[in-house]
């Protein structure tokens, strides 16, 4: 039996080498070289091909290489009989909440205007935003969201939090998906950590960015499709929104022609919020193909009914 490494865009060699210096027993096929498809049973994907899950057919588990499984839940060429599992390591959080801790300070600290001021030769100054006078809320309290709540409250900020089941942090309001507008109308800094599913996808539009209070920032770290492009660009161009940050977009690298690129107001990084270690998640991946190979259950298996 092998373990089935796919990812466009990504070298998956350490991944490889991390796996088998657990195991080496293990044998491990990195996409698109497989000898004999008939001997996968487990795979291990990012950014894959569509189709490319169709050439194996003994695959019991797929596990996402990052916290997100919506490239998985998505592909409706992936048999459905098929068992999917995510990744859930410290450092995955930990950096998370580097990236958003970061990108927050950017904004009241306006960043971005010295960045530009410098490359004009402009020597000005811009008073920057109080902490007392914002909220920075975030959507999606899972791991993630909940460290990166906890790190901003630790760091001066007062922070909200909005998820479908009710959350209690101590010092932190949390609202439920039917009290969206209450945890809007209080979010001065709205940052996006949900996973993405039916429900949520489009969630980042027009009327959402109307209800927030002013002065209003996005950071976008959950997924591309959470937002609708338009929409943002048009609340940029009217003020409704001063700035955003984006680490995540529909097609991935974002094509030269998209209109983000050159906006002053847009600050884009290229998906590295989050980024899994080799070293740090192959023991995990070992255990889970392990465990797949007993017909055990899985650690952190995606929950069918939920999408995550």
């Amino acid at each position: 039996m092998s373990l089935l490494l796919v990812a466009q865009h990504r070298d998956m060699e350490p991944f490889k080498k991390a796996i088998q210096q657990i195991d080496p027993n293990i044998d491990v096929d990195i996409w698109p070289d497989v000898d004999i498809p008939e001997r996968v049973q487990f795979a291990v994907a990012w950014n894959h091909p569509k189709n490319v899950f169709t050439r194996f057919p003994n695959l019991k588990v797929i596990s996402s290489l990052g916290a997100g499984v919506d490239h998985l839940t998505y592909d409706d060429t992936i048999p459905s009989n098929i068992r999917f599992s995510r990744v859930v390591i410290p450092s995955l959080a930990e950096q998370m909440s580097d990236y958003l801790l970061t990108s927050v300070l950017n904004i009241i600290r306006n960043t971005e205007y010295y960045l530009e001021q410098q490359k004009q030769g402009i020597w000005t100054k811009k008073k920057p935003l109080d902490k007392a006078d914002l909220t920075v809320g975030i959507m999606g309290l899972g791991e993630l969201g909940c460290a990166a709540a906890l790190r901003l409250q630790n760091n001066g900020f007062r922070v909200s939090g909005w998820s479908v089941t009710k959350k209690n942090f101590e010092g932190i309001d949390t609202y439920t998906s039917a009290e969206l507008k209450a945890f809007l109308n209080h979010t001065n800094i709205l940052i996006n950590l949900l996973p993405l599913t039916p429900e949520t996808e489009g969630i980042l539009d027009l009327d959402l960015f109307k209800n927030l209070k002013k002065p209003t920032y996005i950071i976008n770290a959950g997924r591309g499709e959470h937002l609708i492009d338009e929409d943002l660009i048009y609340a940029l161009d009217t003020n409704l929104i001063e700035q955003a940050v984006l680490d995540v977009f529909r097609n991935e690298p974002l094509p030269d022609s998209h209109p983000f690129w050159g906006r002053k107001k847009i600050t884009i990084t290229p998906h590295v919020a989050s980024i899994t270690d080799p070293a740090e998640v192959a023991e995990l991946l070992v255990d889970n193909y392990k465990r797949s190979l007993s017909g055990l259950e899985l650690r952190f298996e995606v929950k069918s009914e939920k999408g995550y």
